[in-house]
């Protein structure tokens, strides 16, 4: 089969074999993957315990129709479309723990495609680390980001008041709205935490979903609320700051840390069980969604990493094998 694997020189289109699904998981012949930025690192081999992963497929979310079914899975079948996450997205087939899959009923082929990781990393980071409540006022910065966009829809969908929303790029940013952002803001700006304070009463975010963490953090602890949480999504201003502990215990604020690399198989499955519970009948009625930038054929997907490095994107990248 087709596949994108990662290789010392980034990503290549190779023929490789086919996988075979385990006692717990589901071979789904693949209509659609979403592209990812750490599909970025996970091209060249970065981002994993040892160099085993070269040559191997690369891809953390797809979309497509079971062809074959492992001994122990209860719930599912072949002939079945299912959204999945997991790895080895990018080819004409890939497999998936049962626990990491959903059935598609009448959505979108790349819809479906795009969601999973967005889904259950907005929902953990807002709901489950945020611990949102009804009124309260949330930050997503870095908003233009997949997950931003899902965490301000989750925001509005729970009933926040003020949503925040940080993007440098002006043309993003005009594009928020739809998502729930109700104060676009431009974090080159030094006085956008005095404006987020501004529109809260003065109060600041209650929840705050951080995709850029770096230097700004000390701007976002200003901007948060006392007794507020911090959840540290994404690291894409930098991994390595100077660190305002005086800021930090005077607002008496949480600050979380999360990522999927070092969770269990049965933490991931909690995850996206509680998201599935609290989210999945917005999903079907289209509530929660997101804007596919392009739609490209698995052979272009070179191509189309360079568009991602280069943050021309807004939405989601879709390969199609």
């Amino acid at each position: 089969m087709r596949a994108g694997v990662a290789t010392e020189a980034g990503l290549a289109i190779r023929e490789v074999s086919r996988p075979v699904p385990g006692d717990e998981q589901v071979l789904v012949k693949v209509a659609a993957a979403g592209m990812n930025r750490a599909d970025l690192n996970a091209a060249r081999g970065a981002g994993v315990a040892t160099r085993e992963a070269l040559g191997k497929p690369i891809g953390i979310e797809w979309a497509g129709e079971i062809v074959e079914c492992g001994k122990a899975v209860k719930n599912l079948r072949v002939g079945v479309r299912v959204m999945c996450s997991g790895s080895g997205g990018y080819a004409d087939y890939a497999v998936a723990d049962e626990g990491r899959t959903i059935r598609l009923d009448g959505l979108d082929i790349e819809q479906a495609a795009v969601l999973p990781l967005a889904l259950m990393t907005a929902h953990d980071a807002v709901v489950t680390q945020g611990r949102l409540a009804e009124g309260d006022a949330v930050l997503v910065h870095g908003a233009s980001s997949a997950v931003g966009l899902m965490a301000m829809q989750i925001a509005r969908l729970r009933g926040a008041s003020v949503i925040a929303a940080t993007s440098g790029d002006s043309a993003k940013r005009d594009k928020l709205k739809p998502f729930g952002a109700t104060l676009p803001l431009d974090p080159a700006d030094p006085a956008w935490p005095d404006l987020l304070l501004a529109a809260t009463g003065d109060k600041g975010a209650n929840v705050v979903v951080d995709m850029v963490s770096g230097p700004s953090i000390n701007s976002v602890m200003k901007a948060s609320a006392v007794l507020g949480r911090i959840v540290n999504v994404g690291r894409l201003g930098g991994t390595k700051t100077e660190f305002d502990f005086d800021l930090h215990a005077a607002k008496r604020l949480a600050y979380v840390g999360v990522t999927f690399r070092t969770r269990s198989l049965a933490e991931i499955r909690a995850i996206l069980e509680r998201m599935k519970a609290d989210l999945w009948e917005a999903v079907s009625a289209g509530k929660l969604a997101l804007p596919i930038d392009r739609s490209v054929p698995l052979a272009e997907a070179v191509d189309a990493h360079e568009h991602m490095r280069a943050n021309r994107h807004f939405g989601k990248i879709v390969l199609r094998p």
